[in-house]
């Protein structure tokens, strides 16, 4: 048998991650937009007149490669705070549940 849930502990990790979780996806959504910027400087600071070999520059430039890598990262970080999230959601869940099961029995044997 499966060890007993403990809704508590999911709901007070819930609410000690959540400010995580928001700084997690206020992270990413920053650099997301910030690679337009990024990407618009570059293309600026090359020299080059012909847009495509603009853009050329900046995707290849080092100063972007290691911003996704950044973004990479800021992804990472929030969808595993988000699945942990997720997994408290869902263990709450089957907590009541299990509860509304367990007081079904109960009112059927009594």
């Amino acid at each position: 048998m499966s060890e007993p849930i403990d809704p508590q502990r999911h709901l007070r990790r819930m609410w000690e991650n959540a400010p995580r979780l928001a700084e997690a996806k206020a992270n990413r959504i920053f650099l997301e937009e910030f690679r337009k910027t990024l990407k618009a400087q570059l293309m600026k600071g090359c020299g080059l007149e012909a847009i495509g070999a603009q853009e050329r520059e900046a995707y290849a430039n080092s100063m972007y490669v290691a911003h996704l890598k950044a973004l990479q990262e800021a992804v990472q970080i929030e969808e595993t705070l988000r699945w942990r999230m997720v997994t408290d959601q869902a263990s709450v869940e089957v907590w009541r549940s299990q509860n509304a099961s367990n007081r079904a029995m109960d009112k059927s044997t009594a």
